[in-house]
């Protein structure tokens, strides 16, 4: 069911801030617009409220909007589960989806942030090679053998897989794109605004609220 606009775009801009965050995406949420509804619906384990962030380390955009989400999502109330869902649409792009599990394996995801502001996407160095991977962990404090043995790891491995089984089965078609509760989807794509999708985001996350107590 789509959620009509009740005032205009320049009324809302005017009224934001006097709004509460979820008031104002109740205002300007629309359905096919600003979000997408996931069709089948993705099952949710658990109690909490699920949001996945996909996103690939060669995506500019993604770079761009990673700061916005990473303020974010440190805001999120307990009853919500934040994950990342490194993507490669080939093989070409493998090593950057490793690397990404290969920090979380390690339990070093303050890099995360840090390796997105090295690349250098107009210069085309994007650091897929993996002894590349390697001297940036080396130089934040990431001991080199531990990285290597990481990057390999079966488990890693593992984890790479069940990120391409997971945005596949979200029919994810381009990056970045935030999911909730496995029923939407929105981007900065969609709502044309990277703050607007965070926006966006608290509304669909109270809205998976509300329905849940229904249910």
């Amino acid at each position: 069911m789509s959620h009509r606009i009740t005032i205009d775009r320049r009324t809302f801009v005017a009224a934001a801030a006097l709004l509460p965050a979820v008031v104002q995406a109740q205002r300007m949420a629309t359905e096919g617009r600003d979000y997408r509804l996931i069709t089948p619906a993705q099952r949710v384990m658990g109690d909490k409220i699920l949001v996945l962030e996909f996103f690939q380390y060669s995506c500019p955009a993604c770079a761009s909007f990673t700061p916005h989400v990473e303020k974010w999502h440190k805001t999120l109330r307990p009853d919500v589960e934040f994950r990342r869902v490194a993507i490669n649409w080939d093989d070409s792009t493998v090593n950057h989806s490793k690397t990404y599990y290969a920090l979380e394996y390690l339990n070093r995801l303050d890099v995360h942030e840090k390796f997105f502001a090295a690349m250098d996407y107009r210069g085309r160095r994007l650091m897929l090679e993996p002894r590349q991977a390697a001297d940036f962990m080396a130089n934040n404090g990431i001991d080199r053998a531990k990285w290597n043995d990481a990057f390999g790891h079966k488990d890693v491995a593992a984890r790479v897989k069940r990120a391409g089984e997971t945005w596949r089965a979200y029919q994810i078609s381009g990056t970045p794109t935030m999911a909730v509760d496995g029923r939407f989807t929105t981007s900065p794509e969609m709502v044309n605004s990277r703050e607007g999708t965070l926006t966006v985001l608290d509304f669909l996350i109270a809205r998976s609220r509300t329905e849940r107590v229904k249910k």
